[in-house]
């Protein structure tokens, strides 16, 4: 089939195009950057402006199967001023809404038949102990609102005849993977230990697994609506700091302050003090199976190179 992904030079773009070019689907890359071919048989590069549905990109669309939306602007790069995180929001609304209008310009028949749109697990915001499925309601936080916000802009597909997917990710790990490496640098630093005070329930998936969702979301037409894209094993923060000090061989007790994150990182910090408990029940409904479900086992593939 052929599949468009937004934003795909990023993380997840990149693992999840590689893994479909390897089966023989032709992948169109759209990005801000100069259109080329990646190899003879990698995915295509078109360029677009992720803020517009004009130009020769909207062509890419009639005779699609499928589009994946990744576009948007990174929430762990620079600190979270008012301005940085009103381009967080901006940057995703008007791209998801720049495909929306593409779609709604192609013929219907040459319409692509599903939308898999990015989210984030920070949708239910901080909840505590409580354990959340997709059916769960939002959270006020900063990034839950922004989250809400997305997944409704990418709905507007679903009048066009789309089967429309929010998949609603965990940080990611894998080797690489830009959040995770952050997160293990203070146990490389021999200065890791709990955030906060470690109880935040902490959750996560590895990249594998991530790719797997996305090509289930691609492929199977009973999948439809939120998706938790999280492991099943699910952890207080302090246990994944003693996990990852075992894994590399380095202590795990050295806390970090709330107080101490909040007045480093401000508004970021609630990217590692929040917490909430989500299950994958709508990928487990589906008997998804977790190839690294395990977190000692994801840790392990993650940091063995």
């Amino acid at each position: 089939m052929k599949v468009l992904i937004a934003g795909g030079s990023g993380y997840i773009g990149r693992h999840l195009s590689a893994a479909l070019v390897r089966d023989g689907h032709e992948v169109v890359i759209l990005t801000r950057r100069s259109a080329h071919v990646d190899g003879a048989a990698g995915p295509r590069m078109v360029s677009w402006d992720a803020r517009s549905a004009d130009g020769g990109w909207v062509s890419e669309l009639n005779g699609a199967q499928g589009i994946v939306n990744l576009a948007g602007t990174s929430i762990g790069g620079l600190r979270w001023t008012r301005r940085y995180m009103a381009e967080i929001l901006s940057s995703r609304l008007a791209a998801t809404m720049a495909i929306v209008q593409g779609v709604e310009r192609t013929p219907p028949d040459r319409r692509p038949k599903v939308l898999v749109s990015a989210s984030g697990i920070d949708y239910y915001g901080d909840r505590g102990d409580e354990v959340m499925t997709e059916e769960s309601s939002a959270g006020d936080s900063f990034l839950a609102r922004v989250c809400e916000q997305w997944e409704t802009a990418a709905s507007k597909a679903e009048p066009l005849g789309m089967r429309v997917v929010r998949m609603r990710t965990a940080m990611v790990f894998g080797p690489g993977a830009p959040a995770f490496q952050l997160l293990i640098l203070p146990f490389r630093l021999f200065a890791g230990g709990p955030l906060g005070d470690g109880r935040q329930w902490f959750t996560w998936i590895h990249i594998d697994d991530l790719v797997g969702l996305y090509r289930l979301a691609l492929d199977d037409g009973r999948l439809n609506g939120p998706v938790n894209a999280v492991a099943p094993d699910v952890r207080p923060e302090r246990e994944l700091a003693r996990e990852i000090g075992q894994v590399l061989h380095r202590p795990s007790m050295i806390p970090a302050p709330a107080p101490v994150l909040r007045l480093a990182l401000g508004q970021q910090a609630h990217l590692l003090l929040d917490g909430r408990h989500a299950r994958p029940a709508a990928a487990e409904a589906l008997a998804f199976q977790f190839r690294l479900g395990g977190l000692r086992q994801a840790l392990e593939a993650a940091l063995a190179h």
